[in-house]
């Protein structure tokens, strides 16, 4: 494994710093694209940004990045408010989804392009150089140039230029999204594992739910130009404090229910009702394919429409009084009995559950 020197001034590769907006407002016309955004992220933490498209996301990355000045609020990194300081004197590395390599240089001219500006001597350039190629797995590619690399190995590529300056932060705009997906599964492992090793504040900024919640310490919810939630992974997915929350990560079901005493009344069942939740009253329970249970019985009034294999799980489309529904089984053998046609009792698992208003 590939270890990182130290630089000559002796600062840690592995040293993160803490980055905060604090109250950030941006404006395009009548467009509110950050609106009021506070966020802290802890150094050396790998912070996932989420949403639809003109949620703010991009918009709070350039505006970190100095590429893009808020109406109002500050950009604070490392103790220091930096919301008027121009881009080439942030130390910010960025990796934008267009690769922009330079077609004349070579993987390690690219590499070592930044450390040049930078008057970084020969010997110490090209140590870093080698170091990083070999950590994205490119060290035998560090003769040839961008034409001669796929499209993810001109990633990886672009992760080195950045990382090699030694950026306070590490800016990811949507790197993976112009690759195919079994690509984009791979190198966003290896971002996870070179981000953990170098040990950089990094914001990564995303619409892809998986990649969010793969590569995330924590995953920040935007829409509309605000924080819906940020918290760790698992908690975004299983406690969403919101319904725009609850509706846009993952898969959920939307069945009529009955709200009271902190629990909801649904598909037959009593389940505890998430913070945040509506009520009380008749509310629109927000179920995760995985919470419900089915169970073969020819006297059932649902029935299985449809079954896809997806290779961890079977997903299972069911025909309910209530409308149709989406079922996770959690293995093809959980799945063996189900076929369209067969008749299946619906029952919940005793987790919670977001409510909205009916």
């Amino acid at each position: 494994m590939t270890t990182l020197s130290t630089p000559a001034d002796g600062r840690s590769g592995s040293a993160g710093v803490a980055v905060q907006f604090i109250d950030l407002h941006r404006h395009y016309g009548p467009v509110r694209a950050l609106d009021g955004l506070s966020l802290d992220i802890e150094p050396g933490e790998l912070v996932a940004l989420l949403g639809p498209s003109g949620c703010g996301k991009t918009t709070a990355l350039r505006s970190l990045a100095g590429l893009d000045e808020p109406d109002a609020g500050r950009v604070v990194v490392d103790g220091r408010d930096i919301t008027h300081v121009p881009a080439n004197r942030r130390d910010m590395g960025v990796v934008f989804q267009a690769y922009s390599l330079f077609p004349n240089m070579s993987a390690r001219d690219n590499v070592a392009y930044g450390l040049r500006l930078r008057g970084i001597g020969g010997s110490e350039r090209k140590q870093r150089v080698d170091e990083l190629l070999d950590l994205v797995g490119l060290g035998r590619h560090a003769g040839h140039y961008p034409h001669q690399l796929s499209g993810g190995q001109q990633q990886r590529v672009a992760l080195a230029r950045a990382l090699a300056i030694r950026p306070q932060v590490l800016l990811l705009d949507e790197p993976l999204s112009a690759l195919d997906a079994r690509v984009r599964r791979q190198l966003r492992e290896e971002i996870r594992r070179i981000q953990i090793m170098v040990g950089t504040t990094t914001l990564f900024v995303t619409h892809d739910q998986e990649e969010a919640l793969a590569l995330g310490d924590r995953v920040g919810v935007m829409s509309a130009g605000r924080l819906e939630q940020i918290a760790p992974p698992a908690e975004i997915y299983e406690r969403p404090r919101t319904a725009f929350v609850a509706e846009f990560v993952g898969l959920t079901n939307r069945l009529p229910g009955f709200a009271h005493d902190g629990m909801v009344n649904v598909l037959g069942a009593e389940v505890p009702a998430l913070d945040g939740s509506a009520g009380p009253g008749p509310v629109t329970a927000l179920v995760r394919p995985e919470a419900i249970k089915l169970l073969p019985n020819e006297d059932a009034a649902a029935r299985v429409l449809a079954v896809s294999f997806l290779g961890s799980l079977c997903r299972v489309q069911v025909a309910t009084p209530d409308g149709t529904l989406v079922v996770a089984q959690t293995s093809a053998q959980e799945a063996s009995g189900l076929r369209p046609g067969t008749s299946v009792e619906v029952t919940l698992h005793q987790v919670p559950v977001f409510a909205t208003d009916a």
